[in-house]
């Protein structure tokens, strides 16, 4: 069986050295580039603890990704450069799959726009661990039962974007089966701007940044006389791999953008 020629941009981050051990484990994959504006000329196997592989960090650009002969590039970068990385892999026929948060829904549009022009496929995930899909498609059916609730994300203090593609997406999940609604007192005020959380439709949603964490969030509904939590935590970045390879083998069978692991498990 050949092996799926896999790019990795944002290589020697922490979500992308994982990337890195879990393409290099998996022997259905290949590594054939890696990318960073970090440690350029380092290799990339070294970087992320394992034997040299032979292939040194770069930039991203179309040489280097032609050069590879890539097919899918896995994107852990951050907010600002995540689009522009998708539209390169796909403008140089590579498939992209797209950890990066913080696309807005004009970012993602034009991501689905190209890709459907170049008649190739892409898939962006706000989470790549199925524990976390497990616990927004819950979060969605029991929200058809207790419409009160509100929805606690916790991060590492050196997360961008807040909320969370976790936390937003398990918001739109929740608004689509609760009619939107206010909330705790109709007279409540804030003492502290900001303290009741962002708004998305009637729910709240509180962002917590604290150095220890990784990535955790309870959804948390209210009914008459009780209280329902639902919580999903990851205390390490191997979480995410399954999702991530999985991924990577799905994104060559995709027409067009898909959005959410839960999509193609």
């Amino acid at each position: 069986m050949e092996q799926i020629r896999v790019f990795v941009s944002g290589a020697t981050g922490k979500m992308g050295r994982e990337v890195v051990r879990a393409v290099i484990a998996d022997k259905e994959l290949l590594l054939v580039g890696a990318a960073d504006t970090h440690f350029q000329g380092s290799d990339a196997g070294q970087l992320a603890g394992t034997d040299p592989v032979g292939i040194k960090i770069t930039a991203l650009s179309a040489e280097s990704l032609k050069t590879s002969g890539a097919q899918v590039m896995v994107d852990f970068t951050t907010p600002k450069s995540v689009l522009a990385n998708g539209k390169l892999a796909l403008e140089n026929g590579v498939r992209p799959v797209i950890g990066t948060t913080g696309l807005t829904d004009n970012e993602m549009a034009e991501i689905r726009a190209l890709a459907e022009k170049l008649q190739t496929g892409a898939f962006i995930a706000p989470n790549f661990s199925i524990g976390a899909i497990l616990m927004m498609n819950f979060a969605r059916e029991a929200a058809r039962y207790f419409p009160h609730v509100e929805i606690i994300e916790l991060h590492h203090d050196q997360k961008l974007d807040a909320p969370s593609g976790t936390g937003l997406k398990t918001a739109e999940m929740i608004a689509s089966v609760r009619p939107e609604m206010s909330q705790g007192h109709a007279d409540e005020y804030e003492k502290l701007p900001g303290v009741r959380g962002g708004e998305f439709k009637g729910l709240r949603i509180h962002s917590v940044r604290l150095p220890g964490l990784v990535a955790h969030q309870e959804v948390i509904f209210g009914g008459l006389g009780q209280t329902l939590s639902i919580r999903h935590d990851a205390f390490n970045r191997e979480t995410y791999m399954t999702g991530v390879i999985h991924a990577v083998k799905k994104v060559l069978e995709i027409q067009g953008l898909i959005v959410g692991l839960e999509n193609i498990m």
